[in-house]
């Protein structure tokens, strides 16, 4: 199977195959349909098993109808490499889109975030304890949020950052759709996702991605 048969835009196409994407992968090919069906979708997979492109592609063919200049979507990841690693993969396959896109994480400097934020961006990568800065300091709005993204779920728990989420999520409108990824399925995270996900599909791709006690 081949890109086309999901039916992007042309533009995203154009990224994709600018990126050398040939063949989906397994959580690509069980999780792109869901998702631009407007699904909410859980998620089980690798680091490395293309989960990104799995929601971005979705995320700019959603995007690419409605309207623009305010935040429309919005991906929390654990650690600043993974946010940069998102937003560089909407760069990629979104670069003839026009969809501006941000990361935004802690250890650099606020105000370079603050003008990016001020250019109309419509979608955010963001680590949680920067984003809530952010939020705190009224930077940004995200009441006009469709879909937010859960990365890497089960690293929030290790690095604590289950409560920050919860805060976050309050600051989202309650009609939204929700993509939730994680490599393992520890019970804290099983509640999460039980709070945060409506009827869900659930997609497994990995042997190793395992419930944990």
């Amino acid at each position: 199977m081949s890109f086309e048969k999901f039916e992007l835009n042309e533009k995203i196409l154009t990224g994709v195959q600018a990126c050398g994407y040939k063949v989906p992968t397994p959580i690509q090919l069980q999780s792109i349909p869901p998702i631009m069906a407007g699904r909410d979708v859980m998620g089980l997979a690798q680091t490395g098993t293309g989960k990104t492109a799995a929601f971005v592609l979705p995320i700019l063919q959603r995007l690419m109808q409605g309207p623009r200049g305010h935040i429309r979507a919005l991906i929390v990841a654990p650690t600043r490499e993974l946010s940069e690693q998102t937003h560089t993969a909407i760069m990629q396959l979104g670069r003839k889109t026009q969809l501006r896109s941000v990361s935004i994480y802690g250890g650099v400097n606020i105000n370079g975030q603050i003008n990016k934020l001020q250019n109309h961006v419509e979608i955010i990568s963001a680590c949680p304890g920067r984003l809530l800065d952010h939020i705190q300091q009224k930077n940004l709005d995200l009441s006009s949020t469709e879909i937010f993204v859960l990365d890497e779920a089960d690293q929030m728990l290790d690095l604590g950052f289950i409560k920050p989420i919860r805060q976050i999520v309050t600051r989202l409108p309650a009609r939204r759709q929700n993509l939730f990824f994680s490599a393992t399925m520890p019970s804290e995270i099983g509640k999460l996702a039980g709070e945060l996900l409506k009827d869900p599909v659930k997609v497994q791709v990995t042997p190793q991605a395992t419930t944990v006690d």
